[in-house]
């Protein structure tokens, strides 16, 4: 089985794919803020939280130790939190996608082109570029009552009080910096020129083709 990847476009598939999990996996995961509530640990990502207060017996609160995501888009905390919802879930499925047609060109021949791995590294700095401008957004949202009652009363844009960014956060930057960066660069030798043999035999292999369906519609 021959690939249509260079050596170099191997391990930009590799690389490929390791970025756009390890961004995906950090966006869906909600392990981008710690803070705490009622003495409970409490952490945020985007649409997903984990531990929330509720009103028990006596219209008391108490903190219910579970993760899920917001029951609806307009019940996330802040505006800036469903912008950087949006824009990294797109930039995630945008480096997924490259990177699955990465992985079947290795598998593939004549799948990606020199000029077609230029291309897919583009598609991969715009991926990046969302997710980059997903955790620029996230801190504004660090003002909303909710992160407030997290953080000690005292966060606001670009300042966290009590609380502390988590790996999850770092992890998302980090893929989508990778993918910007080295991936881009990688994928510009990554797809095998075309050879002019390969090339004038498959015209001929085309031509002799549609000679013979011709010949074959004449006949009959």
């Amino acid at each position: 089985m021959r690939s249509s990847l260079t050596l170099v476009g191997t391990l930009w598939a590799f690389l490929s794919l390791v970025t756009a999990v390890a961004s995906s996996t950090s966006y869906f995961l909600p392990y981008w803020l710690f803070g705490s509530q009622l003495g409970k640990p409490v952490s945020f990502s985007t649409f997903r939280r984990c531990n929330y207060p509720v009103r028990g017996e006596g219209h008391s609160l108490i903190m219910v130790e579970e993760c899920g995501r917001y029951a609806s888009f307009s019940a996330i905390p802040s505006l800036a939190w469903q912008m950087c919802t949006v824009v990294t879930g797109a930039g995630c499925a945008l480096l997924l996608l490259v990177a699955l047609a990465a992985v079947l060109g290795c598998c593939m021949e004549e799948l990606i082109s020199r000029m077609m791995g230029r291309c897919m590294g583009a598609a991969q700095f715009v991926g990046g570029l969302l997710i980059s401008s997903g955790c620029a957004l996230y801190p504004l949202g660090w003002n909303s009552p909710e992160i407030m009652q997290t953080c000690g009363n005292v966060s606001n844009q670009f300042r966290l009080g009590t609380c502390r960014l988590g790996w999850a956060y770092y992890c998302a930057g980090g893929g989508a910096a990778a993918a910007m960066l080295i991936c881009t660069w990688l994928s510009c030798f990554a797809g095998r020129n075309p050879k002019p043999i390969m090339l004038a035999e498959s015209i001929m292999r085309n031509t002799n083709s549609y000679a013979m369906e011709l010949d074959h519609c004449l006949k009959t």
